[in-house]
């Protein structure tokens, strides 16, 4: 190409890229103020935009096969340029479906309270049906461009005729990959799981931060990242706290001796709940549940509030408050165990016991003091022998 050929390939890009530069003012300053689309296109089009516009103003100025001196080249310039347009159209394309879906999200993410299950819903469905979108536009880009191979053309026949076992071999080379992608389209659409849902996963507390076709991302009350395939919602039971709304109702399970004035705590407890910022209004209880072995009491306070946040930590402030109460105002509240000792009147007063053998047994000690105790108690008197004799005189006399 000569120098005129290439000052106009200059000027038609230049032109191109000028209008694209006055579109991006008028949104930015002008459209933004009325349009609420006009942010997000500017956000996500500017790069694709002036790409766009360079390529098809290059493709426009492009010199005809019979302008070129070197018409050898023309095929290979053709080629690049049409690789070029059909890369920048599909980005533009992308960025434009990103720009839409961005501007339905940031609504519904106005309102993604827990109690609000619709719009977290359409949220969840949005973001998974531009993920679709997205990766269909990106296969039939690289397809088109594929196909302006003229091998890959000539092959694509033979392709078309074998998609049938190629879609079952596919099928069953990638079992678990397609079962994914179809469990993230049931829990999406079945309204089973959705963005920000509350759910406990195995003993884990977290809300759902991502929703994919092949993985569900649950953020962990610590800040912990749990990514979790999402055939194990479809084939397992777990707990979603947030399935009909946020509100939720906990508890706190006291263990206290019988002496324990339960009206009084139960006063204690409505006084504390009731005056929260954290409690609903809707309800508040405290009943004994249950008696456990050694002497125990147990006793279950009820509280409602509007979401699994608040649940926790009205339940842990409740706990604090009754515990600090009890110590200081109702000591003899606090669990301990008794031990209780009961004796017979025939069981000697003391724990030692002696054989037969030893009522008959004299011991150097025993013959030595004038008057000792028996074993069992009984007071016994030295005969004149130096045996042992009771004392009513049985079994001897005394002076004998």
């Amino acid at each position: 190409m000569d120098v005129a050929q290439w000052i106009a390939i200059g000027v038609a890009i230049a032109v191109s890229v000028l209008l694209v530069t006055i579109v991006h003012w008028l949104l930015t300053h002008q459209l933004s103020r009325v349009w609420g689309m006009a942010d997000p296109l500017v956000r996500r089009c500017r790069n694709s935009g002036y790409l766009a516009a360079a390529v098809v103003g290059a493709n426009i100025a492009l010199p005809t096969r019979a302008q070129m001196a070197d018409k050898s080249l023309y095929p290979l310039i053709m080629h690049g340029m049409r690789i070029l347009m059909i890369g920048a159209l599909t980005w533009l394309a992308l960025s434009i479906a990103y720009a839409i879906t961005d501007m339905v999200l940031s609504k519904l993410a106005a309102k993604n309270r827990d109690d609000d299950g619709r719009s977290r819903r359409l949220q969840t469905q949005v973001r998974l049906l531009r993920r679709i979108a997205a990766t269909i536009i990106g296969v039939l880009a690289v397809a088109a461009i594929l196909f302006t191979f003229p091998a890959v053309q000539g092959i694509g026949a033979g392709l078309l005729a074998s998609a049938g076992l190629l879609s079952v071999v596919a099928g069953i080379a990638a079992q678990s990959t397609l079962g994914n992608v179809f469990a993230g389209l049931q829990l999406a659409f079945s309204d089973a799981l959705r963005i920000n849902d509350v759910i406990v996963f195995e003993g884990e507390w977290g809300r759902v931060e991502e929703l994919s076709l092949t993985n569900v991302t649950l953020r962990i009350w610590d800040e912990r990242r749990l990514v979790v395939p999402v055939s194990h919602f479809t084939n397992n039971a777990f707990e979603n706290w947030t399935k009909q709304g946020a509100s939720i109702t906990g508890w706190v399970m006291l263990r206290l001796d019988w002496s324990v004035p339960i009206e009084r705590i139960r006063q204690v407890t409505g006084n504390y709940v009731t005056n929260h910022p954290l409690w609903d209004g809707r309800r508040w209880s405290l009943q004994a549940t249950d008696i456990l072995d050694g002497g125990v009491v147990e006793l279950r306070a009820v509280v409602t509030t509007a979401d699994s946040d608040a649940r926790w930590n009205l339940c842990c402030d409740l706990r604090e408050h009754l515990v600090t109460f009890i110590s200081e105002n109702v000591p003899e509240a606090v669990p301990r165990r008794r031990t209780e000792f009961i004796g017979g009147e025939e069981q000697p007063p003391y724990a030692a016991v002696f054989p037969e053998s030893a009522f008959r047994r004299s011991t150097p000690r025993a013959s030595a003091v004038g008057n000792s105790g028996g074993p069992n108690g009984s007071l016994r008197t030295k005969g004149s022998r130096g045996e042992e004799a009771p004392e009513d005189g049985d079994g001897g006399s005394e002076g004998e």
